[in-house]
C-alpha cells in the first residue's frame, strides 16, 4: 500500500471514529474546555495585531504564498486559490496541490500579458488559447516542511483549464481537480481584451501529487461529466467518485469507473465508466432544499438509488436537466465533498451552500451500500442523511469547502463576503464552534490538515493567500 494511501485511510479512520461516537467522544483537551466552558471548541478567538487572521490563543498561522509570488518554476502563483488536499511526500515532506478559480483576464500564472508564456509548453496544456491565450486555472503543488514550518517549492502542476473550483483526493495519492464553468470555444470578452477559448471546458483531471516540478498531462476525465463541477470524494472500498454540481438547483453524481481502484490499487479513472445521479427512492425528484417547504429535517434518512446518464460529455450543459426528468433529487448548490472512513466503511460527507430555510447551507451524509455499483445494492441500498442545517448565522453561514480533522470534527469554509468570514468546527454531535475567522471580506477556501495532522493549511481566496495554521491540535 503506497505512504500516500496509507494516510489517507489513516486520516479518514480517525474522523470516522470520531463521528461514530457521542458529543464527549472526543480528544480528552476538548472535552476538558467543554466541561469549564459549557461548549466544545478551543475558547475565544485573539484579535489578530495585523487585522489578518484570528485564532484561539496558543494558535498562530504564516503566509505560505501570495498571489503574484514568483514559484521554483519561473511562473507566478495564480490568483483565487481554492480547493486543496494533502498526500505524504518524500523524506516526510507534505505535498499540497492547489486549485485556482480563475478564469481568462484574472491574475494567472504567466503574467498579465503572458509575458512568462513559453510557448515550447503548450502542447502541455488543455487549452492553449489558440497559441495566445491560454487557460489560466489549473493547479499549483506546494512542497511543504511542516516540521520547520517552511517552503521547500512550489510550481504549475496543471495547466490550461479555467475555474478550478474545488475537487478531492484519491486513495492513490492523486488530486481530482474540478473545472466550475461550462465555457465553449469562441471568444470571452472583458472590458479591455479579448481572450480565446479553444476547447470545450466543464471537466475534472487528475493531478498527482508528486514532488517534481513538472505538469500534469492535462486529460479531461469526459465520463466523470460536463458540468460546473465542484468537488469529488473516492469511496476506498468500492472505487466509486461521488460529484458535486455548483448552481442553485443541482444534483449529486456517482462516477463508477472501469477501473476503480480498491483492494490497495490505483484507480484508473481516465479508463472511463457509468456517470448517475442520485435519487431518494419511492421520491420523484425529491427537493432537499427545503426553499419553498420544509420538506427534509435534521435527521432523516433516505434510501437511495442512482439512475443512468447517457452522454456525460453534455455539449448542451443539459445533465440536471436530464437527472431530474429520471427523478433525480435536487440540491442547493453542491460544494465541499469528503470521504470519512476506511477502505472497509466509511461515509461520504458534503455541503450545500445554500440550503435551508433560510438559504445559509446544509452539510449532508450519504453512507454507501457495503455492495455500491452492484446489483446487491438494489436490497441494500445506500441512506442519504440530512446531517446539519442550523439556519442561524450566528452558527455557521453558507458551508462551503470542508474536511476531516483529526480529532473526529468537521471543519468547514465559509463562503460569503462580509465583515468576519469563519472557519466552523462541527462536532459528531452537530455541534458547531469558530476557529478561526478572516478580515478580509473573502471566504475561506481548501481547508485541509498536513498528513502528519501538525498543520492546518486553508486559502483566502479574496486576498490570494495560502495560510498554514499551527498549534495544539488534538489527535483523536
Amino acid at each position: 500500500m503506497p505512504a500516500s494511501r496509507r494516510e489517507f485511510l489513516r486520516s479518514s479512520a480517525a474522523f470516522a471514529a470520531g463521528f461514530a461516537g457521542l458529543r464527549m467522544a472526543i480528544h480528552p483537551s476538548l472535552a476538558r474546555a467543554a466541561a469549564t466552558r459549557g461548549a466544545v471548541g478551543f475558547g475565544d478567538l485573539v484579535a489578530d495585531p495585523k487585522g489578518l487572521l484570528d485564532l484561539p490563543a496558543g494558535f498562530s498561522y504564516r503566509v505560505v504564498s501570495r498571489t503574484g509570488d514568483v514559484m521554483d518554476d519561473g511562473l507566478l502563483v495564480s490568483g483565487a486559490p481554492d480547493g486543496m488536499a494533502t498526500f505524504a511526500g518524500p523524506e516526510g515532506l507534505t505535498i499540497l496541490v492547489r486549485n485556482h478559480e480563475t478564469k481568462p483576464g484574472d491574475d494567472g500564472p504567466f503574467g498579465a500579458n503572458y509575458e512568462r508564456l513559453d510557448k515550447s509548453l503548450l502542447s502541455r496544456f488543455y487549452d492553449d488559447g489558440a497559441g495566445r491565450t491560454p487557460g489560466v486555472g489549473g493547479t499549483s503543488t506546494v512542497v511543504y516542511d511542516t516540521k520547520n514550518q517552511r517552503v521547500v517549492r512550489q510550481f504549475q502542476s496543471l495547466a490550461g483549464t479555467e475555474r478550478n473550483c474545488a475537487g478531492g483526493p484519491t486513495p492513490w495519492g492523486s488530486w481530482v481537480t474540478c473545472e466550475e464553468t461550462v465555457d465553449k470555444p469562441g471568444f470571452l470578452l472583458d472590458t479591455e481584451d479579448t481572450f480565446t477559448v479553444a476547447k470545450e471546458h466543464g471537466y475534472c483531471f487528475e493531478v498527482p501529487a508528486t514532488a517534481d516540478a513538472k505538469l500534469a498531462d492535462p486529460i479531461p476525465l469526459v465520463a466523470m461529466g460536463r458540468m460546473r463541477h465542484e468537488a469529488i470524494a473516492v469511496d476506498p472500498r468500492s472505487g466509486a467518485v461521488y460529484e458535486t454540481e455548483d448552481i442553485d438547483e443541482s444534483g449529486v453524481y456517482r462516477f463508477l469507473p472501469d477501473q476503480p481502484g480498491k483492494d490497495g490499487q490505483p484507480g484508473k479513472l481516465v479508463a472511463g465508466g457509468k456517470l448517475q445521479a442520485l435519487k431518494v427512492r419511492g421520491n420523484q425528484a425529491l427537493d432537499t432544499r427545503n426553499w419553498e417547504s420544509h420538506d427534509v429535517s435534521v435527521g432523516d434518512r433516505f434510501e437511495v438509488e442512482w439512475v443512468d446518464l447517457d452522454h456525460p460529455e453534455a455539449p448542451d450543459d443539459d445533465l440536471r436537466k436530464r437527472a431530474f426528468a429520471k427523478g433525480a433529487a435536487r440540491f442547493a448548490r453542491g460544494e465541499g465533498m469528503w470521504h470519512v472512513g476506511d477502505d472497509t466503511s466509511g461515509s461520504i460527507y458534503f455541503a450545500c451552500t445554500s440550503g435551508g430555510v433560510k438559504r445559509i447551507g446544509q452539510i449532508w451524509k450519504y453512507t454507501p451500500s457495503s455492495v455500491e455499483g452492484q446489483s446487491g445494492e438494489k436490497t441494500e441500498p445506500g441512506v442519504l442523511e440530512l446531517f446539519l442545517e442550523p439556519n442561524d448565522s450566528r452558527l455557521i453561514q453558507n458551508a462551503d469547502n470542508l474536511t476531516a480533522a483529526p480529532w473526529g470534527d468537521l471543519v468547514v469554509c465559509e463562503d460569503r463576503q462580509e465583515d468576519v468570514v469563519r472557519l466552523v468546527g462541527v462536532t459528531p454531535a452537530g455541534e458547531c464552534y469558530t476557529l478561526a475567522h478572516n478580515h478580509v471580506k473573502g471566504e475561506f477556501a481548501g481547508v485541509t490538515f498536513s498528513p502528519d495532522g501538525s498543520t492546518l493549511f486553508v486559502n483566502l481566496q479574496t486576498a490570494g493567500m495560502t495560510l498554514a495554521i499551527t498549534g495544539a491540535w488534538p489527535k483523536l
